[in-house]
């Protein structure tokens, strides 16, 4: 109080005047009260001091008793022990008062004549009654006048309640609350303005016996937490104590007036909602909420990682794992959050489902402790400006596939740990150094190795290319369509498109347009799209798309978009339940399934057992199409494409980074089957604004990097924005 006061004076003769205004009100009734009991023979004790003197019968004994009482209280000489046994004390005779009062009021006997001159008839002097009334009163407004407004400026600079902000703003060298003054004078003023002590007296009892209670139980709820920082230096402190007091301050309030507790109750449920609702950034005040929430989060973490009496082992615990309790964890390999933001918004999709992704950031270069924290800081808040529900982790001094070996084996805390690995597609694999080629794939069999599912992302320049095109078309048709209003070619001031047209960008949309690498990409294209290519080679919108946020229209909510899964091996359902998850978040996405049919089943039936399969798992879905043709082999157009796409990285010597020939014979039928696989893929899924494929496994020492990357590469080139998928055999789905 000292450090908050104006004026150390001031707390003092504050202190003073409420010291006074007590002594003198015990000095003067508690010893007519004993008296009294003295003389009416309630208590033998007291029948002593029951001999009055003088004219106005003065108990003088009973004076010399209350001198006594106060002389031992104060040899005791510490006020931290005296404090709580006068307040319980006060507390208990005036909680008797009011059930006194209010038995007799309610049982309203014909002695029952209540008045408020009660305190004036009992005293020696009625100015003495003003004078303590005037005393407490003035200590009480010094202590509200003096610490009320440091509270207000506090508030406001915790930016906790938007109202109170105008007030933290410090003045002078110590910064006093100069606008917490005013404000607090305000209310006091319009306080004195209702000019009637019994309205008034009522509010400010409950706010304080409010105020009490929560100091009580805010202890209570310390002492029975007992975090790391509680350490209380009253030495006859108990915690049971603490809550008596809570309750009987609730007691005591609801005595009072049980309408303005109730609606003091009320206002401070309302005031702490309001605290949780706006969670301000930078505040840790390291209450013992927070300590209570570590403590129960670290026993829910340890029961939930422990095995049942029938799991002991880690076999029979893997056998148990529930389907109906898998949440995707991610471990997104994404370095610098801004750097890759289409890879975090993919990230938010699949686990605003209630997970959480653990965004990675590896460096070689070893940073300082400064450049950490600073780095770390970016990262996080990058995240929370998106609500992204994720947990940014910086390495450094370790190479990329170190890096990604040390994350699988310790990100996370028991069942908290991340079960898929997300990356991004390597699009630079055929120029990019031959070691850094053999990490990118030795990552994703790490991955495995450790029993994690893999997710690859890739969103191509040609499918950037394709989708704003679309939306070039889709705009120009909606503004030549005859229910379009006169006022369609005015855009929206917050609109990512340029309506300039000038020479240079009409150079940038025709290249734009052609999108394909090569003939037979363009005949399958048009083959299985709606999109004729002459529309796609118009020019003549005056809609540009060189500045078009490419980003936010990968998964729109627009009527002809569609996400596709190829659902091509059975890996335990995470193949389905990803673009299942995607879809979900964006209702107006259809979910397209492509399945392939078992050798031997006809086409009817194979459909009917998927449709089952996929009611089983209640997968909502527009469309299900049973792939044939799967084993046909490719044309020769697509053949040549693959052999101009791995010419460069062809070896005579065997090399983990390079393609042999002796490796593209032996693994001849499984590149025939990825380039049919293609060309089904363009047939059908040109249009798609996502594709979910099943990725191949990279299985070690039986094909090198380059061959797998190549068939990364014909898989997903000139397709919309690909996401590879591929589980660890563990069942995702649950009926």
């Amino acid at each position: 109080m000292q450090l908050m006061s104006l004026s150390t004076s001031l707390i003092y003769g504050g202190c003073w005047a409420a010291t006074l205004s007590t002594a003198l009100t015990n000095l003067l009734s508690v010893p007519r009260l004993i008296q009294a009991l003295g003389v009416d023979r309630i208590y033998p004790g007291l029948i002593f001091f029951s001999k009055p003197y003088g004219k106005h019968g003065e108990p003088y004994r009973g004076y010399v008793l209350t001198f006594i009482v106060s002389l031992l209280f104060l040899l005791i000489a510490n006020l931290n022990t005296i404090a709580p046994l006068i307040t319980n004390f006060y507390l208990a005779s005036y909680a008797l008062i009011n059930f006194c009062t209010f038995h007799a009021a309610f049982i309203k006997p014909i002695s029952w004549r209540p008045s408020f001159k009660i305190m004036q008839l009992m005293s020696l002097s009625t100015s003495l009654i003003y004078g303590g009334c005037w005393a407490a009163t003035l200590s009480t407004a010094l202590t509200n006048l003096l610490s009320v407004p440091r509270l207000i400026q506090a508030l406001g600079v915790d930016r906790i309640y938007p109202g109170l902000i105008f007030f933290s703003k410090p003045y002078g060298k110590h910064g006093e609350p100069y606008r917490g003054y005013v404000l607090t004078f305000i209310v006091s003023l319009l306080f004195l303005l209702i000019a009637n002590l019994n309205t008034i007296a009522p509010l400010i009892t409950n706010f304080y016996l409010a105020s009490y209670a929560l100091i009580n139980f805010c202890t209570f709820h310390a002492a029975f937490i007992k975090p790391i920082s509680w350490r209380p230096s009253f030495k006859y402190y108990n915690t049971w104590l603490s809550f008596v007091g809570f309750v009987l301050c609730i007691a005591i309030m609801v005595v009072v007036s049980w309408v303005t507790a109730l609606a003091t109750l009320f206002l401070f449920i309302a005031l702490y909602l309001l605290v949780l609702y706006r969670n301000p950034d930078g505040v840790d005040w390291g209450s013992s909420t927070e300590a209570h929430r570590y403590m129960e989060l670290v026993w829910a973490l340890v029961q939930a990682s422990r095995p049942t009496h029938s799991t002991q082992s880690a076999q029979s615990a893997q056998a148990a794992h529930s389907a109906r309790s898998y949440r995707p964890q991610l471990l997104l390999l994404a370095g610098r959050p801004p750097a890759r933001a289409q890879l975090l918004q993919l990230a938010h999709l699949i686990t605003k489902v209630g997970s959480f992704v653990v965004v990675a950031d590896i460096t070689e270069s070893p940073l300082s402790y400064t450049e950490k924290t600073s780095r770390k800081q970016i990262g996080e808040s990058w995240l929370r400006s998106r609500k992204i529900r994720g947990f940014y982790t910086l390495l450094d001094g370790f190479s990329f596939e170190s890096g990604v070996r040390a994350l699988i084996q310790a990100a996370g805390l028991g069942k908290l740990a991340p079960n898929i690995m997300l990356i991004g597609y390597k699009s630079n694999w055929m120029k990019d150094n031959p070691d850094s080629l053999r990490s990118y794939v030795r990552v994703i069999q790490l991955a495995f190795e450790h029993h994690l599912a893999v997710a690859v992302y890739r969103v191509s320049s040609a499918a950037l290319r394709r989708r704003a095109n679309k939306l070039v078309l889709r705009a120009r048709e909606a503004a030549a369509s005859p229910l379009a209003r006169p006022q369609a070619d005015i855009m929206n001031a917050n609109s990512n498109l340029d309506i300039s047209n000038t020479d240079e960008e009409k150079d940038d949309k025709s290249q734009m347009t052609n999108y394909t690498t090569d003939d037979v990409t363009r005949s399958l294209i048009l083959k299985g799209s709606s999109v004729s290519e002459t529309r796609l080679r118009s020019t003549s919108a005056d809609i540009s798309i060189n500045t078009y946020n490419f980003e936010q229209t990968l998964l729109s909510d627009n009527e002809n978009d569609s996400l596709d899964a190829w659902w091509l091996y059975d890996d335990g359902g995470l193949n389905i339940l990803l673009p299942y998850i995607i879809a979900r978040h964006k209702t107006k996405i259809p979910l397209r399934i492509f399945a392939l049919a078992k050798a031997g089943l006809h086409i009817i039936e194979a459909e009917n057992r998927m449709r089952d399969l996929l009611n089983k798992f209640r997968i909502d879905y527009s469309c299900l199409t049973m792939v044939q043709g799967i084993s046909e082999n490719p044309t020769q157009a697509s053949i040549d494409f693959f052999n101009s796409l791995v010419q460069p990285m062809t070896r005579n010597e065997s090399n983990e980074c390079f393609i042999t020939e002796a490796e593209l014979d032996s693994h001849r039928a499984k590149t025939y089957r990825q380039l049919r696989l293609r060309e089904l893929l363009l047939e059908n899924s040109i249009d798609a604004s996502f594709v979910v494929i099943t990725l191949p496994m990279p299985r070690k020492g039986a094909v090198s990097a380059a061959l797998y990357m190549a068939w990364l590469e014909v898989l997903s080139r000139d397709l919309p924005p690909v996401l590879f998928v591929r589980g660890n055999d563990s069942s995702v789905l649950s009926a």
